[in-house]
């Protein structure tokens, strides 16, 4: 969408979605353009780059004010909520420090789901707030069991909230927000959630659900470049955050929500990153929710399909539909794989984290992601695995990605 008196975006094709024909050959997919399939931040489409190159609006202008207003509309749309959707210039973790600062008081008690690099994230900001911090721990690759939660509730509270990820990145495991949230909308406990590499990904419902907070991060689904944030709070958090006594003067969500009605901003916003989003907003809502999650779905569901073609493992039996995370046998080993899809392929993807480093890959589907990219990342896949002895079937990962969007389409 094109902002008032800003200059015109020179339209460039892309193919549609799921566009690519099941019989794709292999020299299609097998290119050296570079290919960024990190878990963020992920490859940005060319009209989105466009968008946040155009000379710079004035932020305390009439043009921007109608570029905030536009956005508003579109978070909205994306969180599937009526609450406002603060918008800040920061990294995702800004957004969940800003989380805690603004419904926590001195000493609560908060329960934390420990289950890999962020879920310790979630610790660490607490902790440095002087929160009573009860961790509930999960094997790193497992999802939390709710049951867990009912009973760490019942007999460990009260506890002001629980804070737990949509979609543990460092492990590539899904969180059963919507049966936690159950249990907390039943309490004064509030529901705490780090939708970073989850929303725009697989549905997270905010209202329906009785979420109260809900995080997320420019660099992910979002297809921008790092440097927004974005955070949605229920009726009831907000009237938690008016009672809230820990200190802050930037993330105070209050001043930016009152900011937000009247199209603006509290203080001086990543202007070229937020005519960015309108435009990613706005694609989104020509998608139309059902058809993006059923396309991350679709990757998703192709990519483990070939990853258990080529014999290799998946880390998780709890996956998210943003990232899937592979056991690499040592070896050859997880750093070795990353070495070489990036100097042989032209593809940047991730290694595992702290105790995964070397254990695993992790490989994104987020964002601009087709038929089109799962197959090259898998013909890459293969390519490396054989390269370094592993000695998969040759064309079985690919074949089985072609197999699983062929079924897929007919559902």
């Amino acid at each position: 969408m094109q902002s008032e008196g800003s200059d015109a975006i020179l339209p460039v094709a892309r193919p549609p979605h799921l566009g690519t024909p099941p019989n794709l050959p292999l020299d299609m997919a097998v290119t050296k353009r570079p290919l960024l399939l990190t878990p963020g931040p992920v490859t940005i489409p060319e009209e989105v780059r466009q968008a946040t190159a155009r000379p710079l609006l004035y932020h305390r202008g009439p043009e921007f004010k109608h570029v905030v207003r536009r956005v508003r509309d579109g978070l909205k749309y994306l969180y599937q909520t009526r609450e406002e959707v603060i918008v800040l210039a920061s990294s995702g973790t800004g957004a969940m420090e800003g989380a805690v600062v603004n419904l926590c008081s001195r000493g609560d008690r908060v329960l934390v789901v420990r289950g890999g690099k962020f879920g310790e994230r979630w610790e660490k900001i607490a902790r440095a707030y002087g929160l009573d911090v009860v961790p509930l721990d999960v094997p790193w690759g497992e999802a939390v069991d709710p049951e867990r939660v009912r009973r760490a509730l019942a007999e460990q509270g009260p506890f002001r909230a629980v804070l737990l990820q949509a979609s543990e990145t460092s492990t590539g495991v899904a969180h059963p927000v919507r049966e936690v949230a159950d249990l907390t909308r039943r309490t004064d406990t509030l529901c705490v959630v780090d939708g970073i590499t989850a929303v725009g990904v697989f549905p997270i419902p905010f209202d329906e659900w009785g979420i109260d907070c809900l995080v997320t991060g420019s660099q992910k689904a979002l297809m921008l470049p790092p440097g927004l944030a974005f955070a949605g709070l229920s009726a009831r958090a907000w009237q938690a955050a008016a009672r809230a006594d820990l200190p802050r003067f930037y993330f105070d969500f209050a001043r930016e929500r009152d900011c937000l009605a009247q199209d603006t901003t509290a203080w001086t916003p990543a202007i070229s990153l937020i005519e960015g989003l309108d435009l990613v907003l706005e694609r989104i809502r020509e998608e139309g929710l059902d058809a993006l999650f059923r396309r991350h779905r679709l990757a998703a569901t192709a990519m483990r399909a070939g990853v258990r073609a080529l014999g290799l493992s998946l880390f998780t039996g709890s996956p998210s539909d943003a990232l899937t995370a592979i056991e690499i046998p040592d070896p050859p080993g997880a750093s070795a794989v990353v070495k070489r899809f990036r100097d042989a392929h032209g593809m940047t993807i991730a290694g595992g984290q702290d105790q995964l480093k070397g254990r695993i890959i992790r490989l994104s589907h987020m964002g601009d992601v087709d038929r089109y990219h799962v197959v090259r990342a898998m013909t890459a896949l293969e390519s490396v695995m054989d390269e370094l002895g592993f000695r998969p079937a040759d064309g079985a990962g690919v074949a089985a990605v072609v197999a699983s969007y062929a079924r897929g389409a007919t559902e």
